[in-house]
Order: structure tokens, then C-alpha cells, then sequence
């Protein structure tokens, strides 16, 4: 060893024995408070001033405290979610779930009515309660947040994050750009030109990989994407009714539709139907995430099946595994995608 690389070395471990020593008592001093003030910082619970609050949470980053890992924990995942909306966040609950119960773990469901980051009403009862590890499903938790999780030794996996995650958190995800490009070069070998593709929040990674997949496809044929043909819309039925109505009503409208989600292809049944169009007839839609209602839709849904249930299974695991003191082989882990061929689909009309 070199001796740069053992000073290196050296000035880990010292590190590292730091933050071993670094006690309640410690920390109080650092913070020029009392133990007992840092002592409900650390469990969440109120009654501390928040620009003590903040100080306190300071000193704990800036000095590296972590939990003792063998600290008593409460048997339960905690799962949260930015909407329970659509079947599917039941996809994944129930993927969440099945690992659960095998390690004898109840789940607890958070649900923040359409927002991405959690409250702070949230982030008290979860350190207050101290579950065996969190996962935040289409939600994006603060710096400051995943911090607080971190230092009480909590740990966290992120299912389809809506932002960047930190390089460190974990998170789950499928072959989005697989998708997206595997739906539109499916309508394309149909003879299919005129190719919309109506996109949700394109901010979301895997929203962006999807729509990056169509122009891919478009690119690879030849094709131009004409921008008329791409709408950044909402993932609910509604978006799909209001922007397919708009697609349909173009002078040069398209004879296909690539989608974000099943629900946006139900809006777009339905504006066909009011615009007096057959499926697939004279428009042929793909949707994304094979929900259960696609196989019973009329005519039954060609979509790409993104495996929910597994992925949410995926990050149970993973969460389970770090709270038990072990490391992971892979901190990001995507799943495939899986083009299924329906009757919502057919060549061209000429």
C-alpha cells in the first residue's frame, strides 16, 4: 500500500470510529441543547421549536450519526404513494405485500393525494415509528427527508422516481424506452406513418424514456415526428379524452396512437367513439402497464405490460435486505417490458 492510499485508509477509519463514538449526549453538546431535545428529534416526536429542530438535524449530517443498526425496529413496511387512483397502485401493493407477509411484515399505505413529496406530518410518525424500511412509490422525497430516514438508520427504495434519486438510494423501475419503442415500431410494421404519441409528465424519467422510445422507433424508420402529433397530457382517462379528441380533430390526423398509460388509451376510446371512428379499424391505439381492464376493453387493448406486481415484490426485497444489515448487488433495478398483441391494432386502412 502507498502511502497516500494508507493515509487514505487511515483517515476512513477514523471516520469511522468517530461516528461509532458519537452518542445522544455528544450530539446535545455539539447542538447546545439538552439530550432529552435530541433524543425527540431523532424519534419524530413534536415539541421542539423548529429552528432547533433544524440545528439538531444539522449536527446529525455533519457528524455522520447513524442508529445503532440493531436498534429495535416496528415490523412494517412503509409504503407511499402519490395517488391511490388507479389499479395501478393495486399492482403494486399487492407485489409489496406478498413479500411482506413471507417475512411476517405488515404494510402501512400512505397516500398524498396527488403530491410528490410527503409532509412533515409524515416524516415525524415514520421516525417516530421506525418501520423496517420505506418505499416511495411515484414520489420524491426531499434531500432533507432521505437524510432523516438515513441517519435513523430507516432504510428507503424508490419505485418509479419522479425526480433524479440520490446516486446512493435504491430504486426499481422497468425498460420504459423498451417499451415505448417496441409500441411504436409494432404500429409501424402495420404500415402506420401518421404515429401520435400523447406523453405524460415528461419531467418523470420514466415517462421521458417512453416518449424518447417513440421518437427512437420514428427515427430508426425514417420517420418525421411531426410535433402536432405529440401531446404532453395527464395519465388519467380524462387526459386521453381531452387530447385524443384534439389529435382526432386535426386537419391530417393520425391513424395511430401510442400512449403513456391504459387509462389515457380509454380516453382515446372514447374520443374515437365520439369522432364516429372504429377501433382498429380507422385508429389503431397502444396503451403502457397491461392493467387488468385492458383484456376486458372492446375491443380488448394491445399495450405494453410493465410487471407491477413483480416490481413492487422487487423493492420489497430490497428494503427488507437493507434493513437487515445486508448490501445490495445492484442499487438500480429495471424490469422488462413486454409488447402484448391485442385487437386494438391492424394495418393501415388505404
Amino acid at each position: 500500500m502507498t502511502e497516500v492510499a494508507g493515509a487514505a485508509a487511515g483517515a476512513g477509519k477514523e471516520r469511522t470510529r468517530r461516528r461509532r463514538e458519537m452518542t445522544v449526549a455528544r450530539l446535545a453538546r455539539l447542538a447546545g441543547v439538552s439530550a432529552p431535545t435530541v433524543s425527540r428529534v431523532l424519534n419524530g416526536h413534536a415539541g421542539v421549536a423548529l429552528s432547533t429542530r433544524q440545528r439538531v438535524e444539522e449536527v446529525i449530517r455533519q457528524h455522520g450519526y447513524r442508529r445503532p443498526e440493531g436498534s429495535e425496529r416496528l415490523a412494517v413496511l412503509e409504503l407511499v404513494f402519490h395517488a391511490l387512483d388507479s389499479p395501478w397502485a393495486l399492482e403494486i401493493i399487492r407485489g409489496v405485500e406478498q413479500v411482506a407477509r413471507a417475512s411476517s411484515l405488515a404494510v402501512v399505505l400512505t397516500e398524498m393525494e396527488g403530491r410528490l413529496t410527503p409532509g412533515k406530518a409524515w416524516t415525524e410518525q415514520v421516525l417516530t415509528r421506525r418501520p423496517t424500511g420505506v418505499i416511495a412509490v411515484f414520489s420524491e422525497l426531499t434531500v432533507a427527508q432521505q437524510s432523516q430516514l438515513a441517519t435513523r438508520s430507516i432504510p428507503l427504495v424508490v419505485l418509479d422516481p419522479t425526480g433524479e434519486p440520490l446516486h446512493e438510494t435504491p430504486s426499481v423501475g422497468a425498460t420504459n424506452w423498451t417499451g415505448g419503442l417496441a409500441a411504436t415500431r409494432h404500429l409501424i410494421e402495420l404500415g402506420h406513418r401518421r404515429i401520435a404519441m400523447l406523453s405524460g409528465p415528461t419531467g418523470w424519467p420514466c415517462i421521458r424514456a417512453r416518449l424518447d422510445g417513440y421518437r427512437a422507433a420514428m427515427d430508426a424508420a425514417g420517420l418525421p415526428v411531426d410535433p402536432d402529433l405529440v401531446r404532453v397530457s395527464t395519465l388519467y382517462v380524462e387526459g386521453g379524452l381531452r387530447d385524443g379528441a384534439e389529435l382526432l380533430s386535426l386537419p391530417d390526423p393520425p391513424t395511430a396512437v401510442v400512449t403513456a398509460n391504459d387509462l389515457q388509451a380509454m380516453g382515446i376510446y372514447l374520443a374515437a367513439h365520439r369522432a364516429g371512428l372504429r377501433i382498429p379499424q380507422d385508429l389503431s391505439v397502444v396503451g403502457f402497464d397491461d392493467l387488468p381492464f385492458a383484456s376486458w376493453s372492446v375491443p380488448p387493448l394491445t399495450t405494453v405490460r410493465q410487471p407491477l406486481a413483480q416490481m413492487g415484490a422487487a423493492a420489497a426485497e430490497m428494503v427488507i435486505a437493507l434493513g437487515r444489515g445486508e448490501k445490495l448487488r445492484h442499487n438500480r433495478v429495471e424490469l422488462a417490458t413486454e409488447l402484448v398483441v391485442r385487437e386494438s391494432t391492424a394495418r393501415v386502412a388505404r
